[in-house]
């Protein structure tokens, strides 16, 4: 990022004699800032504004400024806003119209992460291409993304999530995308949504900032989008198996790659599960749909770079394979990887650590008792953590599996007791909503 405190003042309609200072960052973390930033002081569980001084130790040459002017700090260029947050996305609005990329939007239930590392992955490989960087996907992580993009960047690829129904739609006016894609409608957030027509709703808004040229791809099997999509006027392209616009068939399916076809050209990608190729064939699409060849798709979606807890294979400290999918849940994601996990040929014995999937409303403890469809006897030992999975320890205590139950206040007992279960040989599969704090789990394991 290069712009100068004038630009901003100009962008942001901000009257008086601002002069020709570079800002070379721009960071809502003091302890991130570096020289030459620009400290936005967003509100959170205390104000951004108490954080100045430490901002300046760091080297930041500018803020912007909610409070009474005469509260401002002297050694600062200070950009009066009546909004820190507005201002901070109205800035990023006016950099990208600057930079001008290509922008691809991606959301979806589950899977938008992977798909956003498979899309940049594959774009990559002929456009010079900036992604969303961990989960920063939201009205501030958005813009957050946007302004750290390098000035020569040609394609930006978005991450877009939400919790409630207008929250995409702000994103996608914010960003305008050239092409948008939809991973799949499962449960989260049912608790604020309603239903999983709720849910898709809420997802369609990626097109609210959609270019009216520009594309739109979604799964052919998720019936929920098809009568949204009907009264769209951009390009629509639906990917599945044995199905849709784009189909692909699995070849082989292994712990660390699959291998797929799209007609006649074979693709491999360094994970395991249906469910990703899926994302895969949406980065196909999309590579497709921006001039890439075969070949450059392929060595894309080849190489590219999982984000972290994202079904991700580790090890044990006594020298387990640990799979670890624990940054969200639902249950049709927590279903696919159970049955992917189940089909996986393994030289010892298959466990799993299944916690709590959260925000899904009054029905919740019924779908996480729907789980024990996925539990057949390819499972030899399952550990299920947290107050809605006692429906499902309930449902199949009775059961082949060797089922142990653990409340959420009862983690140091749990991870006492897959310590002493875990044998050398074992493969063990964690699936849970963040909120339960696998990851802590995956770390005393490790």
């Amino acid at each position: 990022m290069r712009v100068t405190a004038k630009e901003i003042a100009t962008a942001l309609n901000i009257p008086g004699n601002y002069d020709d200072t570079v800002i070379t960052s721009v960071e809502f973390d003091s302890r991130l800032v570096q020289t030459q930033s620009l400290f936005v002081p967003l509100a959170g569980v205390r104000d951004g504004h108490e954080f100045c001084q430490q901002a300046i130790e760091k080297g930041a040459v500018a803020t912007f400024w909610s409070r009474p002017l005469s509260q401002a700090p002297s050694d600062l260029i200070v950009f009066p806003v009546a909004d820190v947050a507005k201002a901070f996305q109205q800035l990023a609005v006016y950099y990208q119209a600057q930079i001008a990329p290509k922008v691809v939007a991606i959301t979806g239930s589950n899977g938008k992460t992977t798909t956003k590392d498979m899309t940049a992955s594959v774009l990559s490989q002929r456009y010079r291409t900036y992604k969303t960087q961990g989960n920063y996907n939201n009205d501030l992580g958005m813009p957050y993304t946007i302004l750290h993009m390098p000035d020569d960047t040609e394609m930006l690829v978005l991450e877009m999530g939400m919790d409630h129904a207008g929250e995409i739609a702000f994103l996608s006016r914010l960003a305008q995308p050239d092409a948008a894609a939809i991973t799949m409608i499962g449960e989260a957030h049912l608790e604020n949504l309603g239903s999983r027509e709720g849910i898709a709703q809420a997802k369609m808004e990626i097109t609210a900032g959609l270019k009216a040229d520009g594309l739109l791809v979604i799964p052919e099997q998720e019936i929920l989008l098809k009568p949204l999509v009907t009264t769209l006027t951009q390009q629509i392209q639906t990917v599945g198996f044995m199905q849709g616009d784009i189909q692909g068939t699995i070849i082989l399916e292994e712990k660390e790659q699959t291998q797929f076809k799209v007609g006649e050209e074979q693709f491999t990608i360094p994970v395991l599960g249906s469910y990703n190729v899926m994302n895969a064939l949406i980065a196909y699409t999309l590579g497709n749909y921006f001039g890439l060849t075969t070949t450059q798709i392929a060595r894309g979606l080849a190489t590219f770079q999982l984000t972290k807890n994202r079904t991700q294979w580790l090890k044990a400290k006594n020298g387990a394979d640990l799979l670890s999918d624990v940054y969200n849940a639902n249950p049709t994601a927590m279903g696919l990887v159970l049955e992917s996990f189940a089909q996986l040929t393994l030289n010892g014995r298959r466990l799993a650590v299944l916690a709590d999937m959260l925000e899904l409303g009054p029905d919740s403890k019924a779908m996480h008792a729907n789980m024990a469809a996925f539990l057949t006897e390819a499972y030899d030992e399952v550990f299920l953590y947290g107050s809605d999975m006692q429906a499902l320890y309930e449902k199949i205590k009775e059961g082949p599996v060797t089922v142990h139950y653990f409340e959420k206040e009862a983690k140091p007992q749990l991870i006492a007791a897959i310590k002493e279960a875990l044998q050398p040989t074992d493969s063990l599969l964690l699936k849970g909503s963040n909120g339960m704090g696998l990851a802590e789990i995956v770390e005393a394991l490790q």
